[in-house]
């Protein structure tokens, strides 16, 4: 079973990378230099009070006759730690640091002549432990700001690389929606050069490739198109001059598919080229399917739900329908249905459904769905549907009807296409602006 992805966008994770560094070095220093402090205060503690010790020894040792130590020192003080006691066995004077915490106890002892032990004992004084009190504070409050720094930082810095990401991808958005004119390298912008400059050139680089393929493409179908329409219609013409019987008419019903296929190619590499426009009229969209589509085909069910006015072409309107309702009645099953809701215009039959691949990829030349080559028609009929649909500034969707206990959205009851007619309609030069489509 496949894990939903968690989406999260390049400025926070710049963000979290930049805290985290931050924090890791922070705390590092942090402990490097409280230890380092805390080190050298022990050290100047025991050498503070070693001095002190040694003072009171010569005090000690030259007052005659001996008297108690003085300067808070004690003379084998049964206290003196263990560790202390085993550092002196060898007559040698030693500190010793005792107990944990801001404030430990400082040991100083020497051994004297005669066996005896003068010690001294005393707590790490409280301005010392305050000191540390004070510079771990600051440690703290500067890991802080360094953490919150690195995640302003971040996002700033994120928040550019992202916001030209974001823009590179709506450019190519744009480019993948047939835009040929858009560069990306340019929709991103920026003074600073990295990575994304060399993204959007690449794919640049790649759209123009594409574009000269598609276009070398395109012109050798129209011109294979081109040369083939004179021979067709030659022979055309010269199967009306058969004699009348069953092998002319077959010559002649395939000479006839011929130029169909012909005429259906031209058209194709025509919508290809981008150079369509559209001839707008204002319409009566009910009125204008119910008059079609009774003349294309008199036993299809029409139902007008919701009138609308719009602005389209009617040439190529009246296209997209004769192509939908040639491939419900070629594919499908009757009943034929067509519904007319404001600026939708839906086509349903009853038959198996649209193929897996169509709904997947949507409609392409030269594919059927077919399982077998026995399967009627070239596929140009739904191409130049929804060619003529992106002229007139539409989209043409696609779906199948779930049979009755059928949850697939394959296999279904019937298939539907839907005709959305923009608000807007696409302006002399073909530009529109982007229609806004329910979901």
């Amino acid at each position: 079973m496949r894990r939903p992805a968690l989406r999260t966008g390049v400025r926070w994770k710049i963000s979290i990378a930049i805290a985290a560094v931050g924090a890791l070095i922070a705390l590092t220093l942090s402990l490097v230099v409280h230890n380092a402090a805390r080190v050298s205060m022990l050290e100047n503690s025991r050498d503070l009070q070693m001095s002190r010790l040694l003072l009171a020894q010569r005090i000690y040792e030259t007052t005659k006759p001996r008297t108690e130590p003085k300067l808070g020192s004690k003379l084998n003080d049964p206290e003196l730690p263990r560790p202390l006691r085993s550092l002196l066995a060898d007559g040698r004077q030693a500190t010793y640091v005792q107990g944990e915490g801001p404030a430990p106890d400082v040991w100083a002892a020497v051994p004297l002549g005669n066996g005896d032990v003068l010690s001294l004992h005393s707590r790490i004084p409280d301005r010392s432990a305050g000191i540390m009190k004070d510079l771990d504070r600051a440690l703290v409050i500067g890991s802080v700001s360094v953490v919150f720094g690195g995640c302003a930082l971040g996002v700033l810095i994120g928040g550019q690389l992202s916001r030209r990401l974001r823009k590179a991808a709506a450019a190519a958005g744009r480019v993948a929606q047939g835009s040929t004119d858009v560069r990306v390298r340019e929709a991103v912008g920026g003074v600073v050069r990295d990575e994304t400059d060399e993204l959007a050139r690449a794919v640049d680089a790649l759209t123009d490739a594409l574009n000269e393929r598609i276009e070398a493409e395109r012109r050798v179908t129209a011109d294979i198109a081109h040369e083939l329409r004179t021979p067709v219609t030659g022979l055309l013409t010269a199967a009306e001059l058969l004699p009348p019987g069953r092998p002319t008419e077959l010559v002649r019903d395939r000479a006839q598919a011929m130029r169909t296929l012909v005429e259906d190619v031209l058209e194709v590499a025509r919508l290809d080229g981008a150079s369509e426009r559209a001839e707008l009229q204002e319409i009566s969209l009910g009125e204008f399917v119910s008059r079609r589509v009774a003349v294309l085909d008199p036993a299809v069910r029409i139902s007008v739900v919701h009138e609308s006015w719009v602005s389209t072409d009617p040439r190529r309107l009246e296209r997209i329908l004769l192509n939908l309702l040639t491939n419900a009645a070629r594919h499908g099953r009757p009943p034929v249905e067509v519904t007319v809701e404001g600026r939708v215009v839906r086509v349903r039959d009853y038959g198996p459904g649209f193929p897996e691949a169509l709904l997947r990829e949507g409609p392409s030349r030269f594919r059927t769905g077919a399982r077998d080559r026995a399967g009627t028609g070239h596929g140009l009929g739904l191409t130049i549907a929804a060619g003529q649909a992106r002229v007139l500034g539409a989209r043409l969707t696609f779906r199948n009807v779930a049979a009755e206990g059928d949850a697939s959205p394959v296999a279904s009851g019937g298939a539907i296409a839907v005709l959305w007619l923009p608000e807007h309609a696409p302006t002399d030069t073909g530009s529109f602006p982007r229609p806004v489509f329910p979901d």
